[in-house]
């Protein structure tokens, strides 16, 4: 993956080049080692377009924030839309499996695959 550093570019990594191949169950996606909650696929089509909208526009609205106030209240509306897309909160899968998401791969179940697919 290749990633420009925070002293060329004054940003956090960027994650262009990254490989997000979802788990074979379609729960996570891996970034840097770690797993992220995907989206419930169970979402209607219109519903996961609007919420992803929603969370784009609260995160433009917590990098445009000027104070305190405005930073908390764009954050709550990004929390509340990846609630709603199953990327955070409650799991959206129903067959009891814990969940692992921003926990590095290797020390979960998925730890196999992650080394097979990571070379």
């Amino acid at each position: 993956m290749a990633t420009v550093s925070l002293e060329q570019t004054g940003h956090r990594e960027s994650t262009q080049g990254a490989d997000y191949t979802p788990t074979p169950d379609r729960r996570y996606f891996v970034v840097r080692g770690r797993l992220w909650r995907l989206s419930n696929p169970r979402l209607d089509p219109e519903i996961h377009e609007r919420l992803v909208r929603e969370l784009m526009a609260a995160g433009r609205a917590v990098r445009d924030s000027t104070d305190t106030k405005e930073r908390i209240a764009a954050r709550l509306k990004v929390d509340a839309a990846k609630k709603a897309l199953g990327e955070r909160g409650d799991v959206w899968w129903d067959d009891g499996a814990p969940d692992y998401n921003r926990r590095l791969a290797v020390d979960t179940p998925y730890a196999a695959w992650f080394s097979l697919n990571s070379e």
